[in-house]
């Protein structure tokens, strides 16, 4: 009979893998749902670079139209711009999030740092021409504010193109963990079928035993018993093969009982042949002394087979207080 796993252990095996398989779902929803939340973030900071930088073109179109001289605006929408810039290109442990995460938009940002660089001086330039503005540098200013006027749309796109970059990674990284998601829950549908036939197995078995064991017990089975051979978990293939020493035990005994049953056949049948041959015989004498040579000698065999029959007794009333037992 071939020992197989134990039941214990298909049970414990098939729920250490639901448990890795819910905790790997479980893991990557999360780890799914944070990626989503930071990707959120930059690409909010990406789209917040195109509004400031309208709004510092405005403020400049404002200025020189107006010839103000109050720059806190212009001043924090460009500082926000830089902070926001570099905490895209190197990342921001306060916000938390990575530096740029593909080749494609790191070179896009060093793209939009050059044309920031050349933006940004000609507004540091116009702001020192507005605080001291005459005649001879009003030249030179219309030509910078045309110049950022000029420029800022340009920048604009480049900002527009770190944005669409930003979605398209989100998008694949998001569709590439749904994927796994996916198989997961399939390795999961997978799981539950193979428990589902595993279980039945194991049931199947154990009713095929305790079919067997109530059959022996209701004495329905050929003699001599037929021992159990199945494929089976390790824990009823140790019950089976203690069962198959209890039947051998049985066999055996009823196997000495038919053997003292056809001994003492044969001792009435001599004793018949010595009756006949006493009434068929002249000389009655010899006959006698033959009598009794062949009584005493069956008075030994009886001896015998008698003391033959009370260890058999013993070892029924043992195999019957193990059934009871059992019971």
């Amino acid at each position: 009979m071939k020992k197989t796993a134990t039941i214990s252990n298909k049970i414990k095996t098939i729920g250490l893998l639901f448990v890795i398989l819910m905790s790997s779902v479980i893991a990557t929803t999360i780890y799914l749902n944070a990626k989503n939340e930071k990707d959120a973030l930059i690409i909010n900071i990406a789209g917040k670079q195109r509004m400031l930088t309208q709004k510092i073109s405005k403020n400049v179109f404002y200025l020189y139209h107006n010839n103000q001289h109050s720059f806190s605006e212009l001043d924090n929408a460009t500082q926000e711009f830089i902070y926001n810039l570099n905490s895209l290109k190197d990342g921001n442990h306060l916000i938390k999030i990575e530096p740029a995460p593909t080749t494609a938009i790191s070179n896009q940002i060093s793209k939009v740092e050059i044309l920031w660089f050349n933006f940004y001086e000609n507004i540091k330039e116009i702001k020192e021409l507005l605080q001291n503005r005459n005649e001879k540098n009003e030249k030179t200013l219309k030509i910078l504010v045309d110049t950022v006027y000029a420029t800022n749309n340009n920048l604009l796109n480049e900002v527009d193109k770190i944005v669409s970059l930003y979605t398209t990674y989100s998008e694949r990284k998001t569709t590439f963990i749904n994927y796994f998601q996916y198989l997961f829950a399939l390795i999961i549908i997978l799981l539950i079928i193979y428990s589902y036939f595993q279980l039945k197995s194991m049931e199947e078995n154990a009713k095929k035993f305790l079919e067997l064991s109530k059959n022996i017990k209701e004495g329905k089975l050929n003699e001599p018993i037929d021992l159990i051979h199945f494929e089976a978990e390790k824990e009823i293939v140790e019950a089976t093969d203690t069962l198959n020493c209890f039947i051998n035990k049985i066999n055996a005994a009823m196997a000495y009982s038919d053997n003292a049953s056809k001994k003492l056949e044969d001792l009435t049948n001599e004793f018949d042949e010595i009756l006949d041959e006493l009434s068929e015989s002249r000389d009655l004498s010899s006959q006698l002394y033959k009598s009794e040579d062949m009584v005493i000698e069956s008075q030994e065999n009886l001896l015998n087979f008698t003391h033959k029959l009370e260890e058999l007794k013993k070892e029924l009333n043992s195999l019957s207080k193990n059934c009871n037992k059992s019971e």
